[in-house]
């Protein structure tokens, strides 16, 4: 049986110099007799290798960190809630952010948390090296008690999101060990980890929130097809999986699927080969530029001569839709960036910008042929992907080498001077950013309009003013990074998050699901329950 969840995004946060409340959450009542523990199976590789401490990324992929409270969060909506905050307000410069706490949470151990952990949490993030950036941030000072002041460096409206995933730790009980032994405030504890294989979290009894209907959670690291096998035998309750895997189902588990923004694109290097480049880390040069993807016409031909429905329904056995830009399904993705399946227009294209084929069927132009070498990891799915991918451009006349089978270390460098089978996708502008910025992407991209949009959102007063301004960087009607304007990535598909669940559990979770996708079928979890 198939279950799909849908979401419905609905903007409602308004960012300027203001006061946001929250009403308190209701109190759960948990029915008796029944079964008030859940084992779910995630992807190998989403044990935090430096453990469960939000300093040194926990949490950073935009997943409940489950044991710390978090200031605000994301909701189902797309919309930010208060948590440990109860109000908040930004300068009129926005600049400065300040939160109001509950004056009633205590860590597990039994200390008051108050404003100085909230200020020692985030100066001590700024302090260390991480996957989180918080690059636009200065300082955060304690007030008092409940009164916490984050300034900026940059009005950064984006920075509501980042505060949305950074659990606040005890300064009292910080120190090297922590994420092996974590003290926290949030809805769960840590009980027992044995590294490689399992966690196992309890019902924390003095929450603020809501009182879990799950007192036990056990998360278990496997491959796709030990999780589908364990799923099989009965041994966890929820498993990730993938489409390939809904071909065959599993008698007594339901399949979950999640809507998410986890797409797959190509980035299409959009200067000639011979340059030296920094990379988006500006750490170091690497060889950048590719002299047929520097082509206006053959980007955008690339992107109009692929079925991405096509590509939905055969690799991921529908469980995907085809995807146009970063943000899928997002306020911000403009619809200018929709492009149907069109080969005839991709043909015009490639003929009115001089491109001929040769007795082979493939596009020239004065002795250059229209031959590409894509990168891709060494990962199933993409490859199948991209082999679809090579299908249709090489029937169309552009002819796709795939180099598969790589590992990310060796594709890095590459990007810049060669196409590369991506994955991405995140809840806020921010991954627009990553995509399109001058010297934050791999497509070696720069639009001085494009940026402008981008940095007008960031300087936004308002989250509606910050998605008009995104929208204008996709497309502004004379220039932008859609299909229709500068085409430097191709969008394939967005891939859905697919799960078999046991029947009888009632999985919440309708928050949006990102690229990384491992831990977040934990959110909610503690609203789970079972039949």
């Amino acid at each position: 049986m198939k279950r799909k969840i849908f979401r419905f995004f609905i903007t409602v946060v308004t960012m300027t110099t203001m006061l946001v409340g929250c009403a308190a959450s209701p109190t759960a009542t948990v029915p008796a007799n029944k079964p008030s523990s859940v084992i779910i199976a995630i992807q190998q590789d989403a044990e935090p290798a430096a453990g469960f401490d939000p300093i040194t990324g926990w949490g950073s992929s935009q997943n409940d960190p489950l044991i710390q409270s978090i200031l605000v969060n994301v909701q189902d909506d797309v919309s930010i809630a208060c948590d440990l905050a109860t109000e908040y307000s930004v300068s009129d410069d926005g600049l400065v952010w300040t939160f109001k706490i509950r004056p009633d949470v205590k860590f597990t151990d039994g200390v008051a948390l108050t404003a100085k952990d909230v200020a020692f949490t985030f100066n001590t993030a700024k302090k260390t090296v991480s996957s989180r950036d918080l690059s636009m941030f200065e300082k955060a000072e304690a007030i008092d008690d409940t009164t916490v002041k984050l300034t900026l460096n940059k009005p950064y409206s984006p920075f509501i999101y980042i505060v949305a995933c950074l659990g606040i730790v005890p300064e009292h009980a910080y120190n090297s060990a922590y994420g092996t032994n974590p003290i926290g405030s949030g809805p769960f504890m840590l009980k027992q980890w044995d590294k490689g294989e399992q966690v196992i979290f309890e019902a924390n009894p003095d929450y603020y929130g809501k009182v879990s209907k799950m007192k036990q959670l056990t998360v278990v690291f496997m491959t796709e097809e030990a999780a589908y096998a364990a799923a099989k035998a009965g041994q966890v309750d929820i498993a990730y999986s993938s489409a390939s895997f809904t071909k065959t189902p599993i008698p007594g588990y339901e399949i979950v699927d999640f809507t998410t923004t986890d797409h797959r694109e190509l980035n299409l290097p959009v200067i000639p080969a011979g340059n030296m480049v920094k990379t988006i880390n500006g750490d170091k040069e690497v060889k950048g530029g590719n002299d047929v993807t520097s082509n206006l016409a053959v980007r955008q031909a690339m992107s109009y001569a692929i079925d991405r429905q096509k590509i939905a329904d055969i690799v991921f056995n529908g469980y995907a839709t085809p995807a146009y830009s970063a943000s899928p399904g997002l306020p911000w993705e403009n619809e200018a960036v929709k492009v149907e399946y069109n080969p005839e227009k991709a043909k015009s294209i490639m003929e009115a910008d001089g491109w001929v084929k040769n007795k082979d069927g493939i596009y020239e132009k004065n002795g250059l042929v229209a031959e590409v070498t894509v990168t891709c990891m060494a990962e199933a799915t993409r490859q199948s992907i991209l082999m679809a991918v090579k299908e249709m451009l090489d029937k169309f006349g552009i002819r796709i080498n795939i180099k598969g089978g790589m590992p990310w270390e060796e594709i890095d460098p590459l990007t810049y001077s060669a196409p590369n089978l991506i994955g991405g996708g995140a809840y806020s502008p921010i991954s627009d950013i990553g995509r399109f910025y001058t010297g934050k992407n791999r497509a070696v991209y720069s639009n001085k309009a494009v940026d402008k949009h981008m940095n007008d959102g960031l300087a936004a007063k308002t989250v509606e003013e910050t998605y008009k301004n995104f929208k204008l960087a996709a497309w502004d009607g004379t220039t932008g990074y859609a299909t229709i304007g500068d085409c430097p990535f191709v969008f394939i598909v967005t891939v859905d998050a697919i799960y078999f669940a046991k029947e009888g559990l009632n999985v919440v979770k309708e928050q949006i699901i990102p690229h990384d996708t491992g831990w977040f079928i934990c959110d909610n979890v503690n609203r789970w329950s079972w039949d």
